[in-house]
C-alpha cells in the first residue's frame, strides 16, 4: 500500500483549471511531485504541458480559473514571480531569453545575493570557485561568465546556461520545460548529467518532454502522459518506452472507448 505524500515536502497541485484569452487549457489538472522523485510529463503538442509549466512560474499571460497550487504546503499562485523564485522553485525554458548587457556570472550573482538574509553578502571568491566547477560539470568554457545571458549562445548552449543556473540557485522543485529540444545526443548527455547530480531527497524534479530519449538519461520515478489539459494515466518508466513504441494515438483511443 502506497502511503500517503507529506503535502509539507511536495508540489502539490489541485483541480488547477488555466485559460489564456478566454480558452480553457488546463482542466482540473492534479499532480502530486513529492521531494526526491523525478516526475516526467509526456503528451503531444497542444496538451497544455508548457501552459502547467508557464503557471507554475508565474507567467502573467494565463489566468488560473480553479484549483491550487501548494509548495511545501504555501499556496504558491498567492506568491509573485520572485518570490516563487526566492522560495525554492525554478523553470529550464524551453526557449531561454537573452539578457544583453548583463553577464552571466553578474545574473547568477544576483539571484544568489537576493536568497540572502538582508546584510548578509556573497563571498565572491567561493562564489567563482563555485560556479567554475559547475561550469566544468557541464564542459562550459569559463568565459561564458562575462557574455550576456544567452545573447550569441547557441541552442545547446543556453539549455547548458539554464542548467547551470539550476545548479547555482538549488531549488527545491525544478520544472524542466522540452529542455532536450534542439539538443543533439552529446549536448543531452551533459544536460542531463547536469540534472542527475541535483537528484536528492530534498528536490523535486517535473521533466517535460515529447521524447523518451531524455528519460534514457533522466531516469524518472513515474511518467504521466498527458492528454487535454489534465493527467490521464501514470506508469513507471516503461511507459515512456510504450510511448516512444506506439505514438499517443491508442491513448486517444482508450480514452474514447
Amino acid at each position: 500500500m502506497t502511503s500517503e505524500p507529506d503535502i509539507s515536502r511536495s508540489l502539490v497541485i489541485k483541480d488547477l483549471s488555466v485559460e489564456i484569452d478566454g480558452r480553457e487549457i488546463l482542466k482540473g489538472f492534479n499532480l502530486t511531485v513529492p521531494k526526491g522523485e523525478v516526475h516526467a510529463i509526456m503528451g503531444p503538442n497542444g496538451t497544455g504541458k508548457s501552459t502547467l509549466a508557464k503557471v507554475l512560474a508565474g507567467h502573467e499571460d494565463y489566468t488560473v480559473t480553479g484549483g491550487q497550487v501548494l509548495m511545501d504546503g504555501i499556496d504558491l499562485l498567492a506568491m509573485s514571480v520572485d518570490e516563487r523564485s526566492r522560495a525554492g522553485m525554478f523553470l529550464a525554458f524551453q526557449y531561454p531569453n537573452e539578457i544583453p548587457g548583463v553577464s552571466n556570472a553578474n545574473f547568477i550573482r544576483a539571484a544568489r545575493q537576493a536568497r540572502l538574509p538582508d546584510g548578509e553578502e556573497i563571498d565572491a571568491v567561493a562564489f567563482y570557485k563555485e560556479m567554475y566547477a559547475k561550469m566544468a560539470e557541464l564542459e562550459m568554457d569559463k568565459s561564458f561568465t562575462g557574455r550576456s545571458v544567452n545573447e550569441g549562445f547557441s541552442g545547446g548552449e543556453k539549455k547548458r546556461n539554464e542548467i547551470l543556473q539550476m545548479m547555482m540557485l538549488d531549488p527545491k522543485y525544478a520544472v524542466l520545460d522540452e529542455t532536450d529540444s534542439g539538443l543533439d545526443i552529446d549536448a543531452l548527455k551533459v544536460v542531463a548529467q547536469g540534472v542527475n547530480s541535483l537528484r536528492s531527497k530534498d528536490r523535486g524534479f517535473l521533466v517535460i518532454t515529447h521524447y523518451q530519449r531524455l528519460l534514457s538519461y533522466i531516469v524518472p520515478d513515474i511518467v504521466h502522459v498527458m492528454w487535454d489539459g489534465r493527467i490521464v494515466r501514470s506508469g513507471g518508466k516503461d511507459l515512456a518506452l510504450e510511448l516512444e513504441e506506439k505514438g499517443y494515438e491508442w491513448v486517444k483511443e482508450e480514452l474514447a472507448a
